[in-house]
């Protein structure tokens, strides 16, 4: 039995492929800015890509604590994906913290 294999439902080419990589590596090492540099040129190319857009809302959510930011992307993706169980999730996971007026 080999690897299971990963599919690419949103049809990223190769270098988009190595682009998140590379950026998801630079979160694992703690180089946001490296990570944020890579993600927000990806997003200049391709607008609407979920994988860029939601590594984003992690990035701000997670490693950044900038929630309004990170709900924002996540919002992003919900427009464009509503049945996004995940960025779903972490929208409100992240919209908790902010403040209702």
């Amino acid at each position: 039995m080999g690897d299971p294999v990963w599919k690419n439902v949103y049809h990223l080419s190769d270098e988009q492929l190595t682009q998140l990589e590379a950026a998801e590596t630079a979160m694992e090492k703690m180089d946001l800015s490296e990570a944020e540099r890579i993600l927000l040129a990806m997003l200049e190319h391709d607008f609407e890509c979920i994988p860029v857009l939601s590594n984003l809302g992690h990035m701000y959510g997670k490693y950044l604590s900038e929630f309004e930011s990170a709900v924002e992307y996540y919002d992003r993706v919900l427009a464009i994906e509503p049945d996004n169980a995940w960025a779903r999730d972490a929208r409100r996971r992240y919209a908790r913290y902010l403040d209702s007026d």
